[in-house]
């Protein structure tokens, strides 16, 4: 998809912030019409949607049909080492502690000191909507091809799901545009040096482990804050270089 007014690098992730912000504030505006039981009740549907999300496209990435109508089962190794690989990574770097650092000065400059569950918010929707090979070859596509398709259908896809998420969780939810914007953004920026290693291959393995992160994305938004998402980022690039 071409549009001449967006013939620029970055452009599919500029309509990708916009829609963040866009679905943000419908639900922002429209949450305060719901009491605290329907907004309980979305936030429940929301982490149930994500978790099977997850759960599919990771399932998807690891079973293969063979020709007698049996199932091979393929990735397993993959996803151990991306994931404790990843984690350990992780933990040593402490991501984690970087995105609560970045969400609380949002927090403080946006005027909302007094939103305890800002930074939850904040972090919990930047993973949903950066983790995943859409965000990857969507920009990779941006730059290269000034191909925005990829991009317009996560920009649908995250527009929905942070609508509801802003509802459920709050005005947080509406700065995750933030980490899309910088993380599409460097990808955009170093797409040249990445094309040479995204074989299809890499895009699966990607698949495989970025749907993982996000069926853990969709159990700590249903039973709270078990697993520290951001530390297991590194499983991605491991990903890669697994192929």
């Amino acid at each position: 998809m071409s549009l001449s007014y967006l013939n620029f690098s970055g452009g599919g992730t500029v309509v990708n912030v916009i829609a963040i912000i866009i679905g943000g504030l419908i639900g922002l505006f429209g949450g305060k019409f719901l009491n605290e039981r329907i907004q309980e009740t979305l936030k429940m549907s929301c982490a149930t949607a994500i978790i099977f999300i997850g759960i599919g496209g990771t399932l998807g990435n690891m079973f293969k049909i063979q020709g007698d109508g049996g199932l091979e089962f393929y990735n397993v190794m993959l996803l151990i080492a991306g994931l404790v690989g990843g984690g350990l990574i992780g933990e040593i770097i402490d991501i984690e502690n970087a995105f609560e650092k970045l969400g609380v000065w949002l927090r403080s400059h946006s005027g909302n000191d007094g939103d305890n569950h800002f930074v939850d918010a904040f972090v919990t929707a930047s993973l949903t909507v950066c983790v995943g090979a859409m965000a990857v070859i969507g920009a990779i596509n941006d730059r290269l091809l000034h191909d925005y398709t990829i991009l317009f259908a996560k920009s649908v896809l995250d527009l929905i799901i942070i609508l509801v998420m802003t509802a459920s969780l709050g005005k947080g939810c509406i700065f995750s545009c933030v980490s899309v914007g910088i993380f599409q953004g460097a990808i955009t920026l170093f797409a040249g040096f990445l094309e040479p290693i995204m074989t299809e291959v890499a895009l699966k393995n990607l698949s495989c482990v970025g749907n993982a992160l996000i069926f853990c994305v969709g159990i700590n938004l249903m039973f709270g804050n078990k697993i520290r998402v951001a530390n297991l980022l590194p499983a991605l690039i491991i990903a890669v270089l697994w192929a």
